[in-house]
């Protein structure tokens, strides 16, 4: 095959071929797709025409065209502000605010705003600074739910106008100045100290109680038993004597006799429990006499009455 049959065959080709490049271009610029979660705004010569959702799309060439493509998925906007609480304290505040366009209003949520997310940080600015300085810093913290409610009242009546849903506006961080900071952890330390402190001491108390109870009792039960020890001591005394005077022996024999009988056993007990194998005693048979005549006098009390 020669070139000139080559360039003769090519040449009945090429207007098929031109015709195929046209159509394929023709259709590049009529069809389009618009992916799942978003709308395509089309304009028809500069004017807005309609809004195609997801899926496969028609549009004119050179007369129609997508200006935009808005996003349908919930965004988030993180807006940090910085206010005083009524107590003069400066709280950093981080606001994160939730919204999405509204499928059904896409019109309105591209051509309304232009910036949706600077519109939305300045409401945000508004109702902060209009709630927080209305309270004391514990209260912020303590009702910061209801200052998020707020946010999302205030933005919802706002931005619904607009084409925008606001899903939900939390308050995320709360942070009141470093020294502020500070002095706050210092007084729930001190407070959390108190607590351990009077934990501490009543506890240290209910162990007195207890150990002043416990001597009590301890002392109560040693002179009831002292009080028990000399009852029985006065009743032996007593059936001793009662037997000695059957038996026939004088009242002042027999009260000499229990004298030295509880001396001798009184020397036997202090040799016992001595460390010593030697007793330095002040000892004479007068000295005996005398001890005699005041042991008999206490003994003949305790006999008549037992109870002293």
């Amino acid at each position: 095959m020669t070139v000139e049959t080559v360039l003769q065959s090519l040449s009945t080709h090429i207007p098929f071929l031109i015709g195929v490049i046209l159509i394929v271009a023709v259709l590049s610029k009529t069809l389009f797709i618009v992916r799942q979660k978003t709308a395509a705004v089309v304009e028809r010569l500069g004017r807005f025409h309609s809004i195609r959702t997801a899926g496969l799309n028609f549009k004119i060439p050179i007369v129609d065209k997508i200006v935009a493509v808005q996003n349908l998925k919930i965004q988030q906007l993180d807006v940090e502000i910085e206010t005083k609480t009524k107590d003069n304290v400066f709280v950093n505040t981080k606001v994160s605010v939730q919204y999405y366009p509204i499928p059904a209003r896409v019109r309105e949520s591209f051509y309304s705003l232009d910036d949706p997310a600077i519109q939305i940080e300045s409401y945000v600015f508004d109702t902060v600074r209009s709630e927080i300085p209305k309270m004391l810093l514990d209260d912020v913290f303590s009702n910061k739910d209801s200052v998020a409610l707020s946010i999302k009242e205030s933005l919802m009546e706002v931005m619904t106008n607009f084409g925008y849903q606001i899903e939900n506006s939390l308050i995320t961080d709360l942070q009141p100045e470093a020294s502020v900071k500070e002095a706050m952890n210092r007084i729930n330390a001190t407070h959390r100290e108190k607590e351990a402190a009077d934990n501490e001491a009543e506890a240290q108390k209910i162990r007195m109680v207890k150990i002043a109870e416990a001597e009590a009792e301890s002392k109560r039960l040693q002179g009831q038993g002292l009080a028990n020890q000399r009852q029985e001591i006065a009743r032996g005394i007593r059936e001793s004597i009662e037997t000695l005077k059957e038996s026939g022996v004088d009242e002042k024999e027999v009260m000499t006799l229990l004298l030295v009988t509880q001396h001798y056993d009184a020397i036997q007990d202090i040799a016992k429990n001595s460390r010593t194998n030697t007793i330095m005693l002040n000892y004479s048979p007068t000295g005996i006499a005398d001890i005699a005549t005041q042991i008999r006098e206490a003994t003949l009390s305790v006999v008549q009455d037992p109870a002293a």
